[in-house]
């Protein structure tokens, strides 16, 4: 498993962030976003789903309703699952989450949940701000990928490693 650490210095590179892992997002490819409240995982969720569905003009942090669904250009299915509110990995699996995980892309806030039902081969995210203060935008981020994402997350080391990003 590669381990890839980032300093992220603001908001826009956490979208960035977003951006570049929206590209060759597919069925069956699992991004679980950890980190306390206020960490940025829905901002980075974001990031991503804007990235492959520009056509969207709303998009709301699933807190309230657990899922948001959306269609990727080709036709997948991009499922956005915020778990901070489900009591047991029985009620994802109420929301169909079995089935999202084999045939949709999915992006899980709050993976921890989950327990044994994510699939090994997810990209695991954890973010953390890096300051208490309320202003910071600056996240230390740290990524946890399989062999099924290696060659993704060479790629975003290396551009995340130029000075201008």
């Amino acid at each position: 498993m590669a381990i890839v650490k980032l300093d992220l210095q603001d908001l826009a590179a956490t979208e960035r962030l977003g951006q570049f892992l929206s590209q060759g997002l597919a069925a069956g490819d699992v991004i679980a976003l950890y980190g306390p409240l206020g960490a940025g995982k829905s901002a980075l969720a974001r990031a991503l789903i804007n990235r492959l569905c520009p056509y969207e003009t709303d998009i709301p942090s699933p807190t309230f309703t657990l899922v948001q669904t959306y269609d990727m250009p080709d036709g997948t299915p991009l499922w956005h699952l915020d778990l901070y509110r489900i009591e047991s990995p029985d009620d994802a699996i109420e929301l169909g989450i079995e089935d999202a995980l084999l045939d949709a892309a999915c992006l899980i806030e709050w993976p921890e949940r989950l327990e044994t039902l994510l699939p090994d081969s997810c990209l695991s995210i954890q973010i953390n701000p890096v300051s208490a203060s309320l202003d910071s935008q600056m996240r230390q981020v740290q990524i946890s990928a399989p062999a099924r994402w290696s060659a993704r997350i060479d790629a975003l080391a290396k551009l995340f490693a130029k000075p201008d990003i």
